[in-house]
């Protein structure tokens, strides 16, 4: 793999290959209107996902709980910092109305970190998980749930709702963990994704992000750590700066790469690799239960 092409440094414009279409079709124009006219939050629409199009016409969605303040602050989030405001415990029902609304097949429902809470949002989080099933029993679930501090009791919450895919991010890889996510530990994000995959029969699922000055060594590096963990899918994605205040992009790279990651990947086991540039979190998630 070369690294010393023009894309080693991030130039004035963006790439090419980071260019976004505008999301079009039936099924996007019709479920954009629905989102507008009863005011829906999906974090699809408020993160300007560049994968909206697409996920919404294949039917699936994302929704985050617990409010939009979190308590920790990660150098590359956009979500504000700070504290939140106090649990809406209506909220579980509002999502769940939500999903039946737009008639989404899989769901994939995320949050701030809430560490602020004693039982760190997860009461929410499985009360959301019941209402979503008992208002659409016929869609799927993805969690892509914090750390919860790797707090077991806390884990358990998820484990015994049993969503179809239990997901965690790494972020990135570890020699720069501490820059990329302050509150977080590589290997406590690492050990709760093997204590999931230990504890319950089901599919498991981590993102990284590239760009922020990771060697190659190291995304393979991780890769293999992840794949001892027995973890089923893993996104990779192009790391974009939200803001001035954020860390900086180191590099742009190439889709040659992210083919080279997922080959990796797929050869250490990986049920599902998906890895590209606009690759986010939940691209693709209806694909990942299967």
């Amino acid at each position: 793999m070369n690294t010393n092409s023009e894309s080693v440094l991030p130039p004035k414009g963006k790439p090419k290959w980071l260019k976004v279409k505008l999301p079009v079709g039936k099924k996007y124009t019709e479920l954009r209107g629905l989102v507008d006219k009863y005011q829906l939050n999906t974090i699809c629409t408020s993160g300007s996902c560049p994968n909206m199009g697409e996920c919404w016409g294949e039917g699936t969605a994302t929704f985050m709980i617990l409010g939009n303040v979190c308590t920790r602050s990660c150098g590359f989030c956009g979500v504000k910092t700070g504290r939140p405001e106090s649990v809406a415990w209506d909220e579980p029902e509002k999502v769940a109305r939500s999903i039946k609304i737009m008639k989404i097949k899989h769901a994939v429902l995320t949050s701030v970190d809430r560490d602020d809470l004693k039982d760190m949002g997860t009461i929410i989080w499985t009360e959301t998980v019941k209402a979503v099933r008992r208002m659409n029993p016929e869609t799927t679930l993805e969690t892509l749930i914090p750390d919860f501090q790797g707090i077991e009791r806390h884990l358990d919450r998820m484990i015994d709702v049993a969503p179809e895919v239990i997901s965690h991010n790494m972020e990135t890889v570890r020699r720069l963990t501490r820059e990329v996510r302050i509150q977080a530990k590589y290997d406590r994000s690492l050990g709760v994704l093997k204590y999931l995959k230990e504890n319950r029969q089901r599919r498991t699922k981590t993102g990284i992000m590239l760009g922020l000055g990771e060697e190659r060594e190291e995304v393979i590096e991780t890769l293999n750590e992840l794949a001892e963990a027995k973890v089923d899918v893993v996104t990779l994605g192009q790391y974009l700066q939200p803001s001035k205040k954020h860390l900086p992009v180191k590099r742009f790279v190439t889709p040659d790469e992210f083919k080279e990651y997922e080959e990796i990947g797929l050869n250490l086991g990986f049920r599902h690799v998906e890895s590209g540039a606009l690759v986010r979190s939940s691209y693709k998630a209806h694909k990942h239960i299967l």
